[in-house]
């Protein structure tokens, strides 16, 4: 999986990988998420990304947060604050791994993320969920940033789908519903409540804007 590639120096981390690659702390090499990579991205490891996880190219980086992560405290807010700071400017991505541990913390990680730092927060299940999303974030990267394009070529994907199966109240009809209507995230997540209601109902309605723009229980 590992490229012969020789480390990035510190001052070009915000130039773009070749085509297909990204740019991976040194940290991740050997875990489930790299390997589960393999076939589809090529990973080049660097020492010096700071709190940044996976740079995809000169726009977009990411950085991940872990099931142990959120389990264990607070300590990562830090780094999320360091990880906003640190990438003004470029397209900062928070994955989150959502599982039946980490459950109760997520709401307030999201409001902490999305409401207070102004991140797109992305939630998986798995590390192989989490890199099936960003190889498709790599892939399209020279394109258009898949949860921004307007197209409906591929809006039935299973990840996408997945993703806003994660708000309450939304199952896969209506997620299927939502995206007819709204074919991205971006647009789904701009719409309101009047817009919403005629296809899911006002109570669910609630529950997706509340999910991208108010508090959080």
């Amino acid at each position: 999986m590992e490229c012969n590639v020789k480390p990035v120096p510190a001052t070009l981390l915000h130039a773009a990988p070749p085509y297909g690659h990204i740019l991976t702390h040194e940290r991740w090499r050997g875990s489930t998420l790299v390997r589960s990579l393999k076939g589809s991205v090529k990973t080049i490891f660097e020492e010096e990304l700071g709190v940044v996880d996976f740079c995809l190219s000169n726009k977009t980086c990411v950085l991940y947060v872990s099931e142990s992560d959120l389990v264990a405290g607070n300590s990562y807010r830090r780094n999320i604050v360091r990880f906003r700071n640190a990438n003004s400017g470029l397209q900062a991505i928070v994955i989150v791994e959502k599982t039946h541990l980490s459950e109760q913390y997520f709401s307030g990680l999201q409001k902490f993320v999305v409401l207070e730092l102004g991140l797109t927060l992305l939630p998986v299940s798995t590390a192989p969920e989490a890199a099936q999303l960003i190889a498709q974030l790599v892939l399209e990267e020279n394109k258009e940033n898949p949860f921004r394009r307007k197209s409906v070529c591929r809006l039935l994907e299973p990840l996408v789908l997945s993703l806003v199966q994660q708000i309450p109240g939304v199952g896969k009809v209506k997620a299927m519903q939502l995206l007819q209507r709204f074919p991205s995230i971006h647009q789904l997540s701009g719409a309101s409540v009047h817009e919403l209601e005629p296809i899911v109902g006002q109570a669910t309605a609630q529950h997706i804007t509340a999910f991208f723009h108010k508090q959080f229980t």
